[in-house]
C-alpha cells in the first residue's frame, strides 16, 4: 500500500509539473501574439498620413485610437514647466525622458517627449537643460500614451526631476489644460539640434524573447514527462 501511494504521489507530482510548466509555455505565446499585433497596428497606424493637429484626442477613450499616429504640432514650448524623468534608459545607459508641455493656439497643451538626456555621473541631479527656443515651434513625431510607470518612492512625484508623470496631476500643478495623450517628438527635417537622443525602443521589438521563454518551458515540461516515463514506467519494466 505505501508503495502505491508513493507511486500516486510521483504521479501527481508529475502531472502538476508538466501542467504547469506547459501553461506557462502557452502563455508566453500568448505574449508574443499580443505583441506582434501591437506591432501590426503599430505599423498599420503610421501608414496613415498625418493627423491634423485639430483632430487631437480630447478624452482618454478617443486617444487610444489615436495612439502611434504622425502627427506634427505647431505650438510654444512651456519651458518653466519642463519634467525630467528619472531612470529611464537608452541603448543601455541611465538617464532621463525631457518632457515638456506644448501650447497649442486653441489654449490646449500636449506633453510632449523630447527625447533623452544623459545622467551626470558625479551628480545625479545636475541636469544641463536642453535648449528650448522662444516662439513659434514645429514639433514631429508620433502621438503616444503617456511615459510609462516606474516604481516609484515618497515624494518622487513632484519637482522638475520625477519618477513617473501623471498628466491629469500635472495638468492641474501647471494649470495647464493638457490633452489626454503625449506626443513623442522623433528625429527628422523638423527635429532640433538640442543634443537630445530620439532613439525611442520600439514597443513590440522583444517578441522572441517570449519565444524563446515558451521554448523553455515547453522543453522543461518535457523532461519532467520524459523523466516519469523513464524512472516510472519503463525502468521497472528493464528491471523484471
Amino acid at each position: 500500500m505505501r508503495l502505491k501511494g508513493s507511486r500516486a504521489v510521483v504521479l501527481l507530482a508529475a502531472a502538476v509539473g508538466v501542467a504547469v510548466t506547459a501553461r506557462l509555455g502557452v502563455w508566453q505565446l500568448d505574449r508574443a501574439a499580443q505583441k506582434t499585433g501591437l506591432q501590426a497596428t503599430l505599423d498599420q497606424r503610421r501608414a496613415l498620413p498625418p493627423l491634423p493637429a485639430g483632430e487631437l484626442a480630447a478624452t482618454a477613450a478617443a486617444a487610444a485610437g489615436q495612439h502611434h499616429r504622425a502627427v506634427v504640432l505647431q505650438g510654444r514650448w512651456s519651458a518653466a514647466h519642463s519634467v525630467y524623468l528619472d531612470n529611464r534608459q537608452m541603448n543601455g545607459r541611465p538617464g532621463f525622458y525631457v518632457v515638456t508641455p506644448l501650447l497649442l493656439a486653441d489654449g490646449s497643451a500636449v506633453a510632449v517627449q523630447r527625447g533623452w538626456l544623459p545622467r551626470d555621473q558625479a551628480e545625479r541631479t545636475r541636469i544641463a537643460p536642453p535648449a528650448t527656443p522662444d516662439g513659434v515651434v514645429q514639433v514631429a513625431g508620433r502621438i503616444a500614451p503617456p511615459p510609462g510607470r516606474l516604481y516609484e518612492f515618497d515624494g518622487a512625484a513632484s519637482g522638475p526631476i520625477r519618477q513617473n508623470l501623471d498628466l491629469a496631476a500635472f495638468g492641474q500643478e501647471s494649470g495647464l489644460a493638457l490633452r489626454p495623450l503625449s506626443v513623442v517628438q522623433e528625429d527628422g527635417p523638423l527635429a532640433p539640434a538640442d543634443g537630445l537622443l530620439r532613439q525611442w525602443p520600439r514597443p513590440a521589438a522583444d517578441v522572441h524573447k517570449h519565444h524563446g521563454y515558451a521554448f523553455q518551458w515547453f522543453a522543461l515540461a518535457t523532461l519532467i514527462l520524459g523523466l516519469y516515463v523513464w524512472f516510472q514506467l519503463l525502468r521497472p519494466r528493464l528491471r523484471r
